[in-house]
């Protein structure tokens, strides 16, 4: 099995910036797509960027510009830099990734999300 472990969540003033990480773990596996999803309070989870393990991105549009993924395949660790924060970026950022392991094939596995506020 694998797991994930984010990282790097917080209070930070609106215009600051957070470098949030998640490290997967676990034995004899390979790691495809990884990606940050959120979830505010009241709201449904959304997509925030993923990133293949060859490193093509895909972000949000309304995201674009602010935020960057980025992942270190020999750490098999996804990392996602956050620029220019707005209030409306509060929420738990969760990482998810495709692993694959020998004669089990495909699966995906979550995180269990760290808190980022954004607040003055």
């Amino acid at each position: 099995q694998v797991q994930l472990v984010e990282s790097g969540g917080g209070l930070v003033q609106p215009g600051g910036s957070l470098r949030l990480s998640c490290a997967a773990s676990g034995s004899a596996f390979s790691i495809g797509t990884m990606g940050w999803y959120r979830q505010a309070p009241g709201k449904q989870r959304e997509l925030v960027a993923t990133i293949t393990s060859g490193g093509t991105t895909r972000y949000a549009d309304s995201l674009k510009g602010r935020f960057t993924i980025s992942r270190d395949n020999a750490k098999n660790t996804v990392y996602l830099q956050m620029n220019s924060l707005k209030p409306e970026d509060t929420a738990v950022y969760s990482c998810n990734a495709e692993f694959y392991i020998y004669r089990s094939g495909w699966s995906t596995t979550w995180g269990r999300g760290t808190q980022v506020t954004v607040s003055s």
